[in-house]
């Protein structure tokens, strides 16, 4: 059994890659179907986020199935090779292990220590089980992931501060505007991204919030849990002007704001500066808005400096997680490795099983022929002890005449033998 990730993130990979390579949600049924049966792997997920783009599969064979799943990959994606070739990774076995834990200890997003890609692991588990790509080896290893990410924050202080990309996108408005006190926002989705950005902007004294989503009804239930205004994003042109912030994070695969809308929306405003963040992958707001005067555009990636400045106070617990996360790597490979013996075990036992059922059977005849029953169970005894004894015998003492201590050695220590070796 083999285990093998494949992916980028938004260490290898710019915005601009990721998301020509993002997987649609509503699609991933079929496409981890035909991901499985196009490459030969017996199990797949696939993890897609604005931050990364994995999958995870593992081979019943020990044929190398690398270069199927990546040439698999570019084929779905229409993409030429070269053209993704330099950012992505593989990690195989336990380094691919390793990687699942640390992606969701947090260790490896881009806010250190962030909870959200939890959640979005456990999405792209339940996805696979009713796909049903997920099989014995995967089922265990996102099992153990979720119990080792959970050791992470109840063990190290990974999580004590809130910090993530909605905090991030706040902390930036705040920059621009000294105060969010008298300012209005415009957030477009209503995903759990955007709920967080409402929550952190509200706690921050921002008063007018407008929340807009393609459908109205999950706009108006955020709004009763964090008060505003709730439109459809084709209302975005009239409430656009309106925004000091807009903060945009959907599932869309197209632009959501034009340049065209967006220079409008600035001269309603008798040209006062509007911040915008676009925090989606791939991007909802086109990036000629950045060309704009009066409108300053940011993407995810531009969030890095300020996520790094949360970093210092987790750097101390992400040391402890690594430990933790080396430790469960290794106790999740033994687990692995010991799948190659279960084959064995299963012989051994259905081979002593049949022994003592024979043996039985002729302990039986004799106790019903009238044989004393302590002088059977003594035979039956001796001839059980006797068989299972012959064969490992016999090879011990061809060992010993060959000059093989080793098997020897071996022998001892599978049979618990204990004593003197003379």
């Amino acid at each position: 059994m083999s285990i093998i990730a494949i992916g980028l993130n938004h260490k290898t990979a710019p915005v601009s890659v990721r998301e020509r390579v993002t997987f649609p949600v509503d699609e991933l049924h079929g496409i981890l179907q035909q991901l499985t049966t196009d490459t030969g792997i017996s199990e797949a997920a696939i993890l897609s986020t604005c931050n990364r783009t994995e999958m995870f599969c593992c081979s019943n064979d020990d044929q190398d199935k690398r270069d199927n799943v990546i040439d698999w990959f570019h084929h779905f994606h229409r993409l030429n090779p070269g053209e993704v070739a330099p950012y992505l990774y593989t990690h195989p076995d336990r380094s691919a292990v390793q990687h699942l834990l640390r992606v969701a200890s947090g260790l490896d997003s881009m806010i250190l220590g962030e909870p959200q890609i939890l959640g979005q692991i456990k999405d792209a588990y339940i996805m696979a089980k009713r796909a049903g790509t997920m099989g014995q080896c995967l089922n265990r290893l996102f099992e153990h992931t979720f119990q080792v990410a959970k050791q992470v924050r109840t063990d190290t202080a990974i999580g004590s501060s809130p910090v993530s990309v909605a905090f991030a996108a706040v902390n930036l408005s705040k920059q621009i505007f000294s105060t969010l006190s008298g300012h209005a926002g415009l957030l477009i989705g209503a995903g759990e991204t955007i709920e967080l950005v409402a929550r952190h902007l509200r706690e921050n004294g921002i008063e007018d919030l407008i929340i807009a989503n393609r459908t109205l009804a999950r706009a108006e239930t955020l709004v009763n849990e964090v008060s505003g205004m709730a439109i459809t994003l084709q209302e975005i042109p009239d409430y656009l002007h309106r925004a000091d912030i807009v903060i945009s994070s959907t599932a869309s695969p197209l632009p959501i704001l034009g340049k065209g809308a967006v220079e409008r929306a600035i001269k309603l405003r008798k040209h006062r500066p509007m911040l915008m963040v676009d925090i989606a992958v791939p991007r909802d707001i086109e990036p000629e808005v950045g060309e704009l005067n009066d409108a300053y555009l940011y993407t995810v990636d531009d969030l890095q400096e300020i996520i790094d400045e949360g970093l210092k106070s987790r750097q101390e617990a992400a040391l402890q997680a690594e430990e933790i996360i080396e430790t469960q790597s290794a106790q999740f490979m033994g687990w692995l490795r010991s799948l190659d013996s279960v084959a064995t075990i299963r012989c051994y036992r259905d081979m002593v099983s049949e022994l003592c059922d024979q043996q039985l059977e002729q302990a039986q005849r004799m106790l019903a022929s009238g044989q004393d029953p302590e002088a059977v169970m003594a035979q039956l005894v001796r001839a059980i002890a006797n068989k299972l004894t012959h064969a490992p015998t016999v090879r011990m003492r061809r060992a010993g005449f060959e000059g093989r201590p080793e098997l020897l050695d071996s022998a001892r220590e599978l049979l618990g033998i204990k004593g003197s070796k003379e």
